[in-house]
C-alpha cells in the first residue's frame, strides 16, 4: 500500500507542474538524444548512447515517484487544522534550552520541505521530534550535532 502524502494545495499544484514538465519537455528531450546517438553507430561503444539511455531510465524513475505521490496525496489546509497539539502544517515556535535562542518552523510533507523557507520535513528528526508536542512541553531530539532539547512555545497556522 502506498503512503498517504499530506500536501498543501499550492504544493499539489507544484507538483502536477513538475511531473507535466517531466512528461511533456523532458521526456521528448531525452528521446531526442538516444535517437541522435543511436544514429552515431555502433552501441556497445557509444557513451551518449549509455547516458542518454540511464538519464531516460533516471526521469522514468522521478516521473513514476511524482505520480504516485501525487495519486496518493491529500490536500489539507492549515486554517482547518487544530493548534493544540504539533501537527502536519502547524507553525511551530520552539526555544533551544541550551543557547535560548527561538525559532519558527512550519511542518510540512517531504515534497515540500525548504529549510530555506522555515518548512520542515514531518518525516526529518526535528518534524518526528515535534509532532504532537503541545506548549510548554519539551522534547529532546538526536540532530546531526546531536542531542538537542526543545521547548515548545507557541503553535499556530
Amino acid at each position: 500500500m502506498s503512503k498517504v502524502s499530506y500536501l498543501t494545495a499550492e504544493g499539489l499544484k507544484k507538483l502536477k507542474e513538475e511531473l507535466q514538465d517531466m512528461e511533456r519537455v523532458q521526456r521528448p528531450a531525452i528521446s531526442a538524444q538516444i535517437a541522435e546517438a543511436r544514429d552515431k553507430g555502433d552501441l556497445s561503444e557509444n557513451a551518449e548512447y549509455d547516458a542518454a539511455k540511464e538519464a531516460q531510465g533516471l526521469l522514468e524513475l522521478k516521473i513514476s515517484k511524482v505520480k504516485n505521490i501525487v495519486a496518493n496525496s491529500r490536500v489539507v489546509d492549515a486554517a482547518d487544522m487544530d493548534t493544540s497539539q504539533v501537527r502536519i502544517l502547524s507553525k511551530v515556535t520552539i526555544r533551544n534550552l541550551k543557547n535560548g535562542m527561538e525559532m519558527i518552523y512550519t511542518l510540512v510533507s517531504e515534497s515540500e520541505a525548504d529549510l530555506r523557507a522555515s518548512k520542515i520535513s514531518i518525516e526529518s528528526p526535528m518534524g518526528t521530534g515535534l509532532l504532537g508536542k503541545k506548549p510548554g512541553e519539551t522534547t529532546e531530539i538526536e540532530t546531526p550535532g546531536g542531542s538537542m532539547e526543545f521547548e515548545i512555545i507557541h503553535i499556530g497556522h
